[in-house]
């Protein structure tokens, strides 16, 4: 595997560093970023929500369908962490977008070739191991590209654009799935990733900087500082990352099951095209995130992370209640419009503090990656939790128990807010 430590140094020195551009407008590349965020968008998640309702209308029962979910985010989460670290070591970083992309694309079309639980579950489990990398990925690509005091701002523009692809490939997904079927869903998300392909084959390998993109301190030299990360216990040792990982365990865990269970509580009741209504649930959500993530890269630089992510948490229980009490004829608007307020400000303060308090550890992807296991483990439970309560005690319950499960991320906010709002 090629290191950055492997790096000749006159290679390394002749290229310009992240952390000495006074502006990001300096950085070529930054428009195939963009267009990388926007079109990875709809591959990164495979087939996403549409799985639930394509397996629902083969008579697959709501605890069923969970565990399969279940199963692919635990396989995720395992390997979250070790993408971070190989993320923060490879010199290749583009190579393993390529990569990550195609391998979610082939994984995808497994469940259109059987239904069988087991080679569902396999499709499932290898869409989530390639996502997990992709993510720290482009979160390094980022922060090698404009460095940690532009982070901030191109991060929120990267989420911005990810959040339209997602807009753009669900009212696509929707219509084209309505249209002509859901194999059409997979061809649009394989469209996609061959613009995926192109976009990060745009941006010019030399203008990341690996060294900036693993988090070390301004000033060092780059010769030194990719020989000198911090040991990976100096994660464990970092509380307020600690008290951010479990916060945000505790919100995914009531937060993930949300939008499947929507949709398959809109289709059960109200008999629509499954297609189309788990379309109109993604396009509520990422429209919303999309204004929502703007808002919080401005927001962060005057107040800091820790008011942005309180406003997230806040809206979980919010949208169980709707969830469970709204007439699904329109409820859905309401229950992803809070949906998108919630995840279109951790798409900006999670990466962004998690560079902030890893800054000059040399660690930077290898904390997201751990960060990311802690989102993928409740993440993981939560479908597999979600389909049990609706299955036992139907989907009204099951809403607002989830939506109650974000008041344990609340009480580790505030109990601990002196060490997190340091940051």
């Amino acid at each position: 595997m090629d290191t950055a430590a492997a790096l000749p140094h006159a290679q390394a020195g002749s290229r310009p560093d992240a952390r000495e551009r006074s502006s990001s407008k300096q950085v070529p590349g930054l428009w195939a970023l963009l267009a990388l965020s926007f079109f990875m968008a709809d591959v990164q998640a495979g087939l996403g929500p549409f799985v639930g309702v394509f397996l629902q209308g083969h008579q697959w029962q709501p605890g069923s369908i969970g565990a399969v979910m279940t199963i692919g985010g635990i396989a995720g989460l395992l390997v979250t962490a070790p993408a971070g670290a190989l993320i923060d070591a490879t010199t290749r970083k583009r190579m393993w977008v390529l990569v990550c992309g195609l391998f979610t694309l082939l994984a995808s079309g497994l469940i259109f070739v059987s239904q069988n639980f087991w080679v569902v579950a396999a499709s499932q489990a290898a869409t989530a191991v390639a996502g997990a990398a992709i993510g720290p990925a482009l979160t390094g690509i980022t922060l090698g590209m404009v460095g940690q005091k532009g982070f901030n701002r191109q991060n929120g523009r990267n989420q911005a654009f990810n959040h339209a692809g997602n807009v753009a490939g669900a009212a696509l997904s929707g219509y084209l799935g309505w249209t002509y079927g859901f194999t059409a869903v997979f061809w649009l998300a394989a469209a996609f990733g061959i613009a995926s392909a192109l976009s990060v084959l745009m941006i010019p390998a030399d203008s990341i900087d690996d060294c900036a993109a693993r988090g070390m301190a301004d000033g060092q030299e780059q010769d030194e500082c990719a020989g000198q990360p911090q040991g990976m216990l100096s994660l464990f040792k970092n509380r307020a990352l600690l008290y951010l990982a479990a916060s945000l365990a505790c919100f995914h865990l009531g937060n993930a099951a949300m939008l499947p269970l929507y949709g398959q509580a809109m289709v059960a009741t109200t008999h629509a095209d499954p297609a189309a209504i788990t379309a109109i649930t993604i396009v509520v959500a990422q429209g919303v995130m999309i204004v929502t993530s703007l808002m919080a890269m401005s927001f962060a630089e005057k107040v800091g992370y820790w008011p942005v992510l309180l406003v997230s948490f806040l809206s979980l229980p919010l949208r169980g209640l709707v969830a469970a009490f709204a007439p699904h004829s329109y409820g859905v608007y309401p229950v992803q419009a809070l949906d998108g307020i919630g995840a279109g400000l951790q798409s900006v303060a999670v990466p962004g503090m998690v560079a902030k308090l890893l800054n000059g550890s040399g660690r930077v992807n290898v904390g997201q990656g751990a960060v990311m296991t802690a989102q993928g483990v409740g993440a993981a439970l939560s479908p597999l939790l979600g389909g049990a309560l609706a299955q036992w005690l139907g989907y009204r319950q099951s809403f607002l128990m989830l939506g109650a499960l974000s008041a344990v991320s609340l009480v580790i906010w505030f109990t601990q807010r002196g060490t997190l709002r340091e940051h």
